[in-house]
């Protein structure tokens, strides 16, 4: 891979990671526009690694309190923080659950153009609705175990490519009456696990195959990706309350007629 390669792929994952427009939607348009070939499963264990430390480095602070409370919750002493906690990790099962049970099915038959046209459409007007429907009452911490629930069975639907993992989370804490800032955190501390689960399936695959580590393009794409990630969330939380989900919607509409218009 050369460096100009490396560098727009490794800032297309960092910046569509934790947007609500859908990152294999972008990583399927972007060979089809430079016919660049396959970057590879290393680069993509690699970029995974750069948007975990991303995530991870941002919300620092509260994975240590939320780690220190859920110790705390085992030996009785339930807190605001120790709730969360549980709640990321239960909100993380079903999909867990669904790529054990689907994963091998979904990569044989719905990575598609089309579908992923269709589902970025789809659930981007979903997440328009849910925008404007959804009231602006509750943060993160003031989530039930049933609403936990429904948001962890609407992050399965991510399998999906062009669904969007953090567009589909929104979407969920939106209709429950998350706040916008609310439902992008949550969905953001839920992105943890769940990378965490892919990046690891990932590699455990990279270690069955003969391919040779290019060092350097992959420190550079867990670079760029790993920063662009951090400065994506910090500015979208800032301007999220202020713009709305709206411009994001309008952009996979975009996005979904783009790919379209290529494909069929």
């Amino acid at each position: 891979m050369d460096p100009v390669q490396v560098a727009v792929l490794a800032l297309v994952q960092g910046l569509t990671e934790f947007l609500p427009i859908s990152s294999s939607a972008h990583l399927i348009l972007v060979p089809v526009l430079t016919e660049w070939p396959d970057q590879g499963l290393a680069f993509d264990v690699a970029v995974h690694v750069g948007t975990l430390a991303a995530v991870v480095g941002y919300f620092r602070n509260e994975l240590w309190g939320m780690a220190r409370a859920w110790f705390g919750s085992l030996r009785g002493v339930v807190s605001p923080q120790a709730r969360l906690a549980w709640a990321v990790l239960l909100g993380t099962v079903p999909v867990g659950l669904a790529g054990l049970l689907l994963g091998d099915w979904v990569e044989a038959h719905l990575r598609t153009p089309l579908v992923i046209a269709a589902a970025t459409v789809v659930f981007g007007l979903a997440l328009g609705w849910a925008d404007l429907a959804g009231r602006r009452e509750r943060d993160e911490y003031a989530l039930g175990w049933g609403d936990v629930l429904w948001i962890g069975l609407a992050q399965a639907l991510a399998l999906v490519p062009g669904t969007s993992r953090s567009g589909i989370t929104m979407t969920a804490g939106r209709m429950l009456g998350l706040t916008r800032e609310g439902a992008a955190r949550f969905s953001f501390l839920l992105s943890i696990p769940v990378i965490v689960l892919a990046g690891g399936y990932e590699a455990v695959k990279l270690t069955m195959q003969p391919e040779p580590a290019h060092w350097g393009a992959l420190g550079l794409g867990a670079l760029l990706s790993g920063v662009s990630a951090y400065l994506c969330i910090g500015v979208f939380l800032r301007l999220v309350e202020r713009v709305g989900l709206w411009p994001f919607v309008v952009y996979r509409l975009v996005l979904g007629g783009v790919l379209a218009w290529l494909f069929l």
